[in-house]
């Protein structure tokens, strides 16, 4: 029996009450994991069928008929959930615009505007403060997943953080978070992307991970650390040995893990941790675009419930 026809779309319904208390998505990705390890046995097993009388053959077989209408239907859903998801991202774009406006200080809101100008008659050398200061930093450090990332080195350049957009793209399929940055003397780049390429939109399977290459001014990298060493005792060398390291940072989340094209080479131990670094990567990226969503900073728990599996050199994530 292939993994194609042992299909167990009807777990989530015969879940034991104990898994009624998760949350929709936390219940979705267990009845994934689920599947995946019946499917796994299914392969493992796949001469069970043959053992089976003709009688209960033909009744597998009537239950292969009655998936194959599922599948069919559930293909339609997906379908019309795209454009669903299509039409309301049209919808929020002209409310996203308006964030921006406001957090910029490129419009004003009712009732500022006088108490603005009463602030600059009283004090004429009092520098206008204009829009939401900071106001991407906060929100992404008031989030349990991204306050791990960000470090106390990565806030200065934060501050210059104007806007975070998102968008699905066809091409291959994924999506794309783009971040929008004022001029700042950290780096050149005005937009830094991160792009996911996923191999099925529907039951996701990332492919990989692109992220932007930033264009540090010297010495201002804030994904590596210099480290002065003093020269050994006698050495003719009195000057510090200099030696760079990476270092954790916010910013490394655009230089992504990837995933060998060969993953049999890979021993267990080396697999597990890059599996770990694909998770947390996608962890952030999903939090990203549900922060720019709801950018009031609330946590996002079910973001970090993420999955990563490697298969065929590629990692499957189940939300």
């Amino acid at each position: 029996m292939s993994k194609d026809q042992f299909n167990m779309a009807d777990l989530g319904a015969n879940l034991p009450g104990a898994a009624a208390a998760l949350s929709a998505e936390d219940r979705a990705g267990l009845v994934n994991a689920l599947k995946n390890k019946l499917q796994t046995l299914a392969g493992q097993h796949s001469d069970v069928l043959e053992s089976l009388t003709p009688n209960v053959r033909k009744r597998v077989e009537a239950l292969r008929e009655i998936q194959t209408k599922h599948d069919e239907i559930e293909a339609k859903f997906f379908e019309e959930r795209a454009i669903l998801e299509a039409k309301y991202q049209k919808m929020y774009e002209p409310l996203y615009s308006q964030r921006f406006d406001i957090v910029n200080g490129v419009v004003e809101v009712d009732g500022v505007t006088k108490e603005v100008e009463a602030d600059k008659e009283a004090d004429k050398d009092a520098e206008v403060e204009k829009g939401v200061p900071n106001f991407w930093l906060n929100a992404m450090k008031t989030n349990e997943v991204l306050m791990e990332e960000i470090t106390e080195r990565d806030e200065g350049a934060l501050k210059y953080l104007k806007d975070i957009k998102w968008c699905r793209i066809e091409e291959p399929k994924g999506f794309k978070l783009e971040f929008f940055f004022d001029t700042n003397p950290y780096f050149k780049n005005a937009v830094l992307t991160k792009t996911y390429h996923m191999i099925d939109d529907d039951e996701p399977i990332l492919e990989k991970a692109i992220g932007t290459e930033i264009d540090w001014y010297p010495g201002k990298s804030l994904t590596q650390k210099v480290l002065k060493k003093k020269p050994k005792k006698g050495s003719k060398n009195t000057k510090p040995i200099t030696k760079t390291e990476d270092c954790e940072s916010f910013f490394n989340f655009f230089n992504p893990p990837q995933v060998p094209e060969d993953d049999d080479e890979l021993d267990e131990e080396t697999a597990e941790d890059l599996q770990n670094q694909m998770e947390q990567d996608y962890d952030v990226g999903k939090v990203e675009f549900q922060l720019l969503k709801d950018s009031k900073g609330r946590d996002h728990q079910s973001a970090s419930s993420s999955k990563v599996w490697f298969s065929s050199s590629q990692v499957k994530l189940g939300l």
